[in-house]
């Protein structure tokens, strides 16, 4: 079974010493709950990597919602076991008060990035990752870290922290892990019935089918209005978003350009899901 750290004193004690012996280390941040997602996550790291650290923190800080800090799931043992095939060297998995102790006072705020979409849909979210992300970086020393496409815009103000910061290490993003139905694997995907697993997978085929128009010159306008409604039919309510954005700084766009890229999130079941996909080249 892969070893599991509690203690910062212990962690750093374990990096350093990988370390001084010219081994790269990479960390994978994670609040646990892992799917084939996360794992794919660790087999980028190891193809990169000496040594491979997998965080497992479910972080107060970044829920606005107390419901969803209360029912995120919490499987320790169950991550633990999908890890050790892997050959991960060690999982940090610290207490709150070890990340948070008393008296903590420091937040991280990116502005521009945080903005628009996730921003104003969940209030302080992107303080909270933007901080602890910036402690477990601190934390693990890793000369790289990965991150799934998924949460696209949380990879791009992890990225900007980082060089703002002058935190020395590489942020890589890598592709969406998804099920057989063009679902995007996420942990909260646990709280869908199997009809809803079903329902869910309708994000996916009209994001596909809204990008695919896009690429052949329509406008944003009429295809989001569309899009909207048939979700809506197929069960989402509400639908937070759907969004043309530039890929680097995430610009508005009305068309397709040669950078465009298609956000949405929207709750099934009660459920928050979020997605984006590349716009094709015209």
């Amino acid at each position: 079974m892969t070893r599991i750290l509690r203690r910062l004193n212990d962690l750093r004690a374990q990096t350093a010493q990988w370390r001084s012996d010219g081994q790269s280390v990479g960390v994978v941040p994670t609040m646990g709950a892992l799917h084939e997602g996360h794992l794919s996550l660790v087999e980028a790291a190891k193809a990169q990597c000496d040594r491979i650290v997998v965080t497992i923190f479910v972080n107060p800080m970044q829920f606005n919602n107390p419901g969803d800090l209360t029912s995120y799931p919490r499987v320790e043992a169950e991550d633990a076991g999908k890890l050790s095939p892997l050959g991960v060297d060690l999982i940090y998995a610290p207490a709150p008060e070890e990340v948070y102790p008393s008296g903590f006072a420091t937040t991280i705020s990116v502005d521009g990035l945080t903005e628009m979409m996730e921003g104003p849909n969940r209030p302080g979210h992107f303080d909270g990752v933007a901080t602890v992300v910036a402690k477990l970086f601190l934390k693990t020393q890793a000369d790289r870290a990965y991150f799934g496409e998924k949460d696209y815009q949380q990879l791009l103000v992890v990225r900007r922290m980082a060089d703002d910061l002058n935190i020395p290490i590489e942020v890589v993003g890598c592709d969406t892990v998804r099920e057989a139905s063009g679902l995007a694997m996420s942990s909260r995907n646990r709280r869908l019935s199997e009809a809803g697993m079903r329902q869910a997978a309708a994000l996916h085929q009209v994001m596909r089918e809204v990008a695919q128009a896009l690429s052949e010159g329509a406008e944003f306008a009429p295809l989001q209005a569309e899009a909207v409604g048939r979700l809506e039919q197929a069960g989402f309510d509400p639908v937070e978003y759907l969004e043309l954005r530039d890929v680097a700084a995430l610009a508005p766009l009305e068309a397709a350009s040669a950078n465009a890229r298609l956000f949405a999130a929207a709750f099934i079941e009660g459920v928050r899901l979020i997605d984006n996909i590349a716009v094709p080249a015209r």
